[in-house]
């Protein structure tokens, strides 16, 4: 269960910092207004608090393993919303970054 808990906590930290990074992008470059960078900015900050609910006790590891998975959620997100297709190198990074973020999260240790 500690396990599905982290995953999903890393899906809502994905959505919530692509998701406010690309709003602040649509505000600023698609000139959509501050609305749209002021809903960015609070999703960025929504992505900080998220983080602190991993089961892991260490800032380090957390932010490291999240970083795999901002390099996969990213490509994923480039194809659902902006219709971007990621060649075979991508996915090969991608599946990379996520074998990463299982040995540093999920491997198991000793105290």
């Amino acid at each position: 269960m500690t396990v599905v808990r982290s995953v999903v906590l890393f899906l809502l930290a994905a959505l919530a910092e692509i998701g406010g990074a690309w709003l602040i992008w649509q505000g600023w470059r698609e000139h959509r207004g501050l609305w749209w960078i002021a809903a960015g900015v609070l999703a960025l900050g929504a992505y900080g608090f998220v983080a602190t609910f991993q089961p892991d006790p260490n800032f380090g590891r957390i932010l490291a393993a999240y970083g795999g998975v901002f390099v996969a959620a990213s490509l994923a997100w480039g194809m659902a919303v902006d219709g971007f297709r990621p060649d075979r190198w991508d996915l090969l990074g991608a599946a990379l970054c996520l074998a990463g973020v299982a040995v540093i999260m999920y491997a198991p240790r000793t105290s």
